[in-house]
């Protein structure tokens, strides 16, 4: 993933100071394709069918991950790509339309139900809803960066999968005093945060 971070954005340490993120450490698995995008909870999506205007409307995703659509009725969104969804929404037409049912375009208007939330010693913790993709190392830019005695190099990452809690442990505390290591520059040095992520700074 290309990280979206600047080589001058800034993390501050836990003693305070600003610390530069180096450009190897901002530009680290570049060259690696972003994943396509899987609707979420709370995301607005544009259901457009061409020719039928009274079948365009903007939705927003329930928090149970569907949503309704005239003629179809319920649709399962959540961890759909746009494009599952207007395969479903053609198959829910089919039966209206004596030919070919037009061409449905699903298209996301508004990411806002892509959300993590970092906790802990930072100094901003919250919840936050980027917009783009984003790494472990990004989330707690975004969050201030750690605090005052924080434990860098012991972040926790709680994802929920499959019904289950997964954790993850990841080392951040050489790349945050600008001496990224080896493995933090490889490919997937920092993981990439899902939606509903909990980050947590010890």
């Amino acid at each position: 993933m290309k990280v979206a971070i600047a080589c001058a954005a800034v993390l501050a340490s836990a003693t305070g100071s600003l610390v530069a993120i180096p450009q190897a450490v901002a530009q680290q698995g570049g060259a690696n394709k972003l994943p396509a995008y899987r609707i979420n909870p709370g995301d607005e999506i544009e259901v457009y069918v061409w020719g039928e205007e009274r079948l365009q409307r903007g939705i927003r995703v329930l928090p149970d991950g569907s949503f309704s659509f005239p003629l179809v009725g319920r649709v399962e969104a959540a961890g759909k790509l746009p494009s599952d969804i207007e395969t479903a929404i053609t198959k829910g037409l089919s039966a209206q339309f004596r030919d070919q049912v037009p061409q449905v375009t699903v298209s996301v208007r508004n990411p806002s139900g892509f959300q993590f939330s970092v906790i802990g010693k930072v100094r901003s913790p919250g919840v936050f809803t980027p917009g783009k993709y984003v790494n472990v190392l990004e989330a707690v830019g975004m969050a201030g960066g750690p605090g005052e005695f924080a434990d860098t190099s012991n972040v926790l990452i709680l994802r929920k999968q499959n019904g289950s809690l997964v954790t993850m442990r990841v080392r951040l505390n050489d790349a945050i005093k600008g001496n990224p290591s080896s493995r933090d520059l490889a490919a997937n040095g920092f993981p990439e945060l899902q939606s509903g992520d909990t980050v947590i700074m010890p």
